[in-house]
């Protein structure tokens, strides 16, 4: 295993792990059994990660609260703690989306969950058009002058809201967004690459990547179809977007290049999404403690060249001029 490696969100000082774990879609939900989250979380902290990933609704403030139960054992100063808000939490009118109201009431409610005064990183889960950008942005701003929050970003925002967010907040004096957290893979990458990073890096932006491993299909797990119990057969939405024909081909094609590089396709995918200066951290799920620790493997991996011309020959995609 390589040397954990810490990068900032773009010109902000705050430092993350680049690899980094998320709670989604596991911890609550399909982790219920605490020992395993809590082995989970330990090794991802001895191992180096210091970002940990969440929000409201996973498993509706469950994985919030399975998590935050382990990592109050850790001193706070060597966490990076993140929550989301947007996504609707109740039948009420104003449990969900960006509004002043349901911001406050839901950065309240997480930090209960999580057991801390305060967390590094609130991110808006996605873009609200019922609410003004004046209020989301002054929201933030002022959750960030009371410190329940230290830094806000985005998840999912349209580029064109990114930069609007942030040239109203700079116009303000406000706090403007420093890290925006979008799907990005070996499998899903022209929407990060062709509009989100250009805006993120010319305003000094971090990007911290969800599903860095097309939901499980970069690790080779579906090379002979859905196997039992696996993420796809729970989610078969996710097996539908990426289980193709020609995604098998690929994802078995990369096996070589993993392979002449001593690394295993997951480690091979998470440090080709790693590979981007624009990328601060890779959020990596785990329902066992040896996926995370071969996710792990990834840390301090730098692709040669020659590698990267051979992915990109196997993806089939034009690389970035």
């Amino acid at each position: 295993m390589g040397e954990m490696r810490y990068r900032k969100l773009g010109q902000w000082g705050l430092k993350v792990s680049e690899i980094s774990l998320g709670a989604w879609v596991t911890f609550g939900d399909v982790v219920k059994d605490k020992e395993t989250v809590r082995e989970i979380v330990k090794i991802a902290y001895e191992g180096g990660v210091n970002f940990f990933d969440n929000a409201d609704v996973y498993a509706k403030g469950l994985a919030e609260e399975v998590m935050g139960e382990v990592l109050k054992e850790f001193p706070r100063h060597t966490l990076v703690l993140s929550t989301k808000a947007y996504w609707p939490m109740s039948e009420d009118p104003n449990d969900r989306g960006l509004s002043r109201k349901h911001l406050l009431e839901s950065i309240t409610k997480s930090l209960k969950r999580l057991k801390t005064d305060y967390v590094d990183l609130f991110f808006a889960h996605r873009y609200d058009p019922e609410v003004p950008m004046e209020e989301i942005v002054s929201t933030m701003s002022n959750l960030v002058d009371r410190g329940l929050v230290l830094y806000w970003g985005t998840s999912e925002w349209p580029a064109a809201r990114i930069v609007e967010a942030v040239q109203f907040a700079r116009s303000n004096g406000l706090h403007p967004p420093v890290v925006e957290q979008p799907q990005y893979s070996m499998l899903y990458r022209e929407r990060v690459e062709q509009e989100i990073l250009p805006e993120t890096e010319r305003f000094g932006m971090g990007m911290v990547v969800w599903s860095p491993l097309a939901m499980g299909m970069l690790t080779g797990r579906y090379d002979k179809g859905v196997p039992k119990d696996s993420r796809f057969e729970r989610y078969p939405q996710f097996g539908n977007r990426f289980l193709t024909e020609e995604n098998v081909k690929k994802v078995k094609a990369l096996k070589k290049v993993a392979a002449e590089l001593n690394l295993t396709r997951t480690q091979l995918a998470l440090a080709w999404v790693l590979r981007q200066q624009g990328v601060s951290s890779a959020i990596t799920g785990a329902t066992k403690p040896e996926q995370l620790e071969e996710s792990l493997g990834a840390a301090g991996v730098d692709l040669p060249q020659e590698a990267l011309e051979k992915i990109e020959k196997i993806l089939g995609e034009k690389p970035k001029a």
